[in-house]
């Protein structure tokens, strides 16, 4: 019998995740839009990192508590979420042009962060110096993205235009204080839910007798993409694929280096074999992703139902299997 509890607790994680998401998003994009930051830049790093804090929260809290398997799934379905459904939704909604410094850099980090965590995966165990290994690749990636900016190499991803989503207008406009507090509130706000969904999600798996790896590979996952998911629709409708697209390729960056190295280096990871499987898959979904970004430098709505297509997919095969 299904925990009535258990199923209150997981539906109360989400909304705090994505309630403490949009929070942490709004606020962080405010005051890096008053700070004169590019809105490529704000999506792949601080849209990017505030829609992983999440998956952040959940994963290194998962692999604390020796539950690799809701640690790692998390991540991979996560990631196979992004690509497919949410890159998907934006093409649906607003397609859009890919430029230069998206494709030259972000998107072939994106595909190369994924080869590495494949990698890394691939024998079913993540050591601690592997994490670390993972987290030195984001700070090399961080440090690139450092230098662009510098270099005025990332001043517009897409047709979508410069200024974040929800920046609220110039460096005059923006309550800093306020702001602040928002971005602080929304991570405690964001940190709580984490901790809740997990044990939610936990409970009903060892209730039904679902094993953790699916669990975390797809109601977690799903979880903890809702502040992408929402993020970057909102955007795609306002026209912003900017922010839209940049946050897409940023998360899932954050997510294979950042998460999965953060949670690794806190506790070495053993994961369950159907790894193997859900590899396959991410990998194939971010290939695809790679090369319709890449074709003609135009994502378009035949592409991004594809891509919804294969998302939905993954779900599907996973509860099945």
């Amino acid at each position: 019998m299904v925990p009535v509890g258990d199923v209150a607790s997981l539906i109360v994680g989400v909304l705090a995740l994505w309630i403490g998401a949009r929070f942490l998003v709004t606020g962080a994009s405010r005051l890096a839009g008053a700070a004169g930051i590019p809105a490529l830049v704000v999506g792949l790093t601080v849209v990017a990192f505030g829609t992983s804090a999440p998956e952040i929260v959940v994963s290194t809290g998962a692999a604390l508590e020796g539950r690799g398997d809701v640690a790692v799934g998390n991540v991979v379905g996560s990631n196979v979420f992004n690509l497919g459904v949410i890159l998907g939704l934006v093409a649906v909604i607003a397609p859009f042009r890919v430029s230069e410094p998206l494709l030259r850099r972000d998107v072939l980090a994106m595909a190369a962060s994924t080869a590495v965590a494949v990698a890394v995966l691939a024998n079913g165990l993540v050591s601690r110096l592997e994490g670390a290994v993972l987290l030195a690749l984001l700070a090399g990636y961080l440090a690139a993205l450092v230098i662009a900016v510098k270099n005025g190499d990332s001043s517009g991803a897409t047709d979508g235009g410069t200024a974040p989503a929800g920046a609220g207008g110039t460096g005059r406009d923006v309550r800093l204080g306020l702001e602040a507090g928002r971005t602080v509130a929304g991570l405690a706000i964001v940190i709580v839910g984490g901790r809740v969904l997990v044990d939610a999600a936990v409970g009903l798996a060892l209730s039904v007798g679902i094993s953790e790896w699916v669990i975390g590979a797809t109601i977690v996952a799903a979880g903890t993409s809702l502040p992408e998911l929402v993020t970057s629709v909102v955007a795609a409708r306002q026209g912003d694929t900017g922010i839209a697209a940049g946050n897409v390729v940023g998360s899932s960056v954050f997510n294979v280096l950042g998460v999965l190295g953060l949670a690794a280096a806190a506790r070495p990871l053993a994961v369950d074999p159907a790894v193997v499987l859900a590899l396959g898959w991410l990998a194939a979904v971010t290939a695809f992703a790679t090369v319709v970004l890449a074709t003609g430098r135009q994502l378009t709505r035949l592409e991004g139902a594809a891509l919804v297509a294969f998302g939905t997919a993954y779900w599907v095969v996973s509860a099945i299997l």
